[in-house]
């Protein structure tokens, strides 16, 4: 227990768990978007390399990994499109362009990420609900960036959130379509046609 506790070959037991839970995040991101392998703590742990001991380090059980997955997602296309948007300079048009092209090539360098949030987390319900929030949360976020960029006269701020809902569920459709095939577009063409959607909503 000393060694568990202290510092073993120069890095902290704080440091081990959370080496271990960044194993599993990224193994349960391998195995829930493989379509030929079921998604159990199972197969996780195997892909981590791991015993199921370490496995409840740091979850309750796999429906909470999972989640975090979800979250790690949500929490990096976020960061990711808020950066391009400020990196695009204050123009409305070409920040929301930045964006939306920033989240698009998010999913295009690791199409996993996209397929397990917005695709496979629809089959099990405690993760549909976890999905719906993070929705919400997206798309309040776009309603505030949008109120600041796009401010109308007269517009109330419920009006906003109302579009922020819009653009992003109809994202969440796109982008659900595009990445099972039912849609055949060019990473431009989505970029093009939701970035005139959403200064269409606010204008």
């Amino acid at each position: 227990m000393a060694v568990r506790a202290g510092v073993y070959r120069g890095v902290s037991a704080a440091e081990r768990v959370a080496e271990r839970r960044s194993r599993l995040l990224a193994a349960a991101l391998t195995v829930w978007a493989d379509p030929g392998t079921r998604t159990t703590m199972t197969a996780v742990c195997a892909e981590a390399g791991l015993s199921e001991r370490y496995f409840y380090e740091s979850f309750t059980g796999l429906e909470s990994l999972l989640e975090a997955v979800m979250d790690t997602i949500a929490a990096e296309i976020e960061t990711t499109s808020r950066a391009a948007a400020d990196a695009a300079g204050e123009e409305p048009a070409a920040r929301v362009r930045a964006s939306v092209r920033a989240f698009l090539e998010l999913l295009l360098d690791d199409p996993r990420k996209g397929r397990v949030a917005i695709v496979e987390s629809v089959a099990v319900p405690k993760l549909r609900r976890r999905r719906t929030e993070l929705l919400r949360h997206l798309a309040h976020q776009s309603a505030l960036e949008s109120r600041k960029l796009l401010a109308a006269p007269g517009r109330s701020p419920n009006e906003d959130e109302i579009g922020g809902m819009l653009f992003i569920g109809g994202m969440a459709e796109l982008v659900t379509a595009w990445l099972d095939g039912t849609l055949e577009a060019a990473p431009e063409e989505i970029v093009e046609a939701a970035s005139r959607a959403l200064l269409g909503i606010y204008r």
